[in-house]
């Protein structure tokens, strides 16, 4: 199965830096945040990526296209412009880079991957969010739900919309009278391909907007897959010292491959 990252957000706030950088190219440990999104999703066997990219697009694709020469050490000879390479390393993985717009909604940069990710399901993910969310799990329980979308909740980080989830565990059209679950969207979803002719319906609006999270609803197209675990976006100063924190102390839950 392949993932999705969405990558082509607003420049990034957390990095102290003259030149903005795009958001999922913050650093955590010395290494991109995307990247630490793609070594978890590869070590639990998801090694095919669309990145969607929008803004410095080119900073995530000289990212990729130098990733060689990036984690290796090297020797160069200037008097005879030769490169040697020492300790190789690489990783198994097929990244595929599409320019989706500076100004594009999460809508339109999807239906501009569609040709990309072919028939079959596919995960997305936000460029900015770590997680120890189990991806085959999440993805038995949308196979076996048979919807078009299968979305993680989990409990809110401070900064998050809650959803109207009922006393039943579903997803409602309306605000339920009370929420015996306190969820908002955990930035890990499945989707099937049919969730393309409802984003060229709702082509300008953000992959999970209201309008969209309703009609899916009102179809019962969407399934929720309940995570008990760890998540969290990095999207302030604060969020990173607290991921950086978790990294460097070796108690990172989202690293699950070995160095």
């Amino acid at each position: 199965m392949k993932a999705v990252i969405l990558a082509g957000g607003l420049p990034s706030i957390v990095e102290d830096r003259y030149d903005p950088i795009p958001k999922p190219m913050a650093e955590l440990g010395g290494k991109p945040i995307l990247w630490h999104i793609m070594k978890n999703y590869s070590s639990q066997g998801v090694d095919e990526f669309v990145i969607c990219t929008g803004y410095k697009g080119d900073y995530i694709k000289n990212f990729f296209m130098n990733y060689y020469l990036y984690q290796s050490d090297i020797t160069i000879d200037l008097g005879s412009n030769e490169i040697e390479v020492h300790r190789k390393k690489t990783e198994q993985w097929k990244v595929t880079v599409v320019d989706t717009g500076k100004e594009s909604s999460i809508a339109q940069r999807l239906m501009m991957a569609k040709r990309f990710v072919g028939e079959e399901s596919f995960l997305v993910t936000y460029g900015d969010c770590v997680s120890d969310i189990d991806l085959r799990s999440l993805v038995a329980k949308h196979q076996n739900a048979g919807k078009t979308v299968t979305m993680t909740v989990a409990a809110p980080t401070g900064r998050s919309r809650v959803l109207p989830i009922t006393e039943e565990g579903q997803l409602s059209e309306n605000v339920p009278k009370s929420h015996q679950f306190v969820r908002t969207d955990a930035c890990t979803m499945v989707f099937s391909k049919e969730i393309f002719s409802y984003l060229e319906e709702y082509w300008q609006d953000d992959v999970m907007s209201d309008r969209l999270l309703k009609r899916l609803a009102h179809d019962r197209e969407i399934s929720l897959y309940f995570h008990e675990g760890f998540w969290s976006p990095m999207e302030t100063s604060r969020d990173k010292k607290y991921l950086e924190h978790l990294y460097e102390s070796g108690k990172a839950p989202w690293k699950n491959w070995e160095e």
